[in-house]
């Protein structure tokens, strides 16, 4: 039991700091941002009956999600030689955002913008249905792990 409590407690204290940090980060604080934003939405027509989208070259693989404000998922099996999830969802295309000095604000996703300060809602990133505890462009690629982003 206190090690549930604990957990609580710390995703508390995450989600503060993540909240604190986008905040900082779309007020312009650090005045060192630059914009990272794809040419085009990725698509692919190669899926197979579970409708997942197979994206990429490379000897990693793992499974990203995408869920929009109204619930609905995407699902993609994104294949990659990159170190970090951030790398290989910004070389898919699939992400862009904001540099700062946290690291990749994310503001898009699969060709979804998320914009906190004008509607309070911002892309949350999970690691295996966790709430992250580090950023995209810092979590490395687990291989067979699960990835996804939800607009919260």
């Amino acid at each position: 039991m206190k090690t549930k409590c604990m957990k609580k407690t710390t995703s508390f204290i995450l989600c503060i700091v993540l909240i604190v940090a986008m905040a900082l980060s779309t007020t312009g604080c650090n005045g060192n941002q630059d914009n990272v934003t794809p040419s085009a939405p990725a698509t692919n027509t190669d899926t197979d009956a579970g409708d997942v989208t197979v994206l990429g070259d490379g000897s990693t693989s793992f499974d990203f999600s995408v869920t929009d404000q109204d619930g609905n998922a995407t699902q993609f099996e994104i294949h990659t030689d990159k170190a970090t999830v951030g790398e290989a969802l910004l070389e898919l295309n699939l992400i862009a955002g904001d540099d700062g000095e946290y690291g990749l604000y994310v503001k898009t996703v699969n060709g979804i913008t998320a914009d906190y300060d004008k509607d309070g809602k911002y892309w949350a990133f999970y690691v295996d249905r966790e709430y992250a505890t580090t950023g995209v462009d810092s979590t490395q690629i687990t291989d067979g792990a699960s990835y996804a982003f939800k607009i919260e």
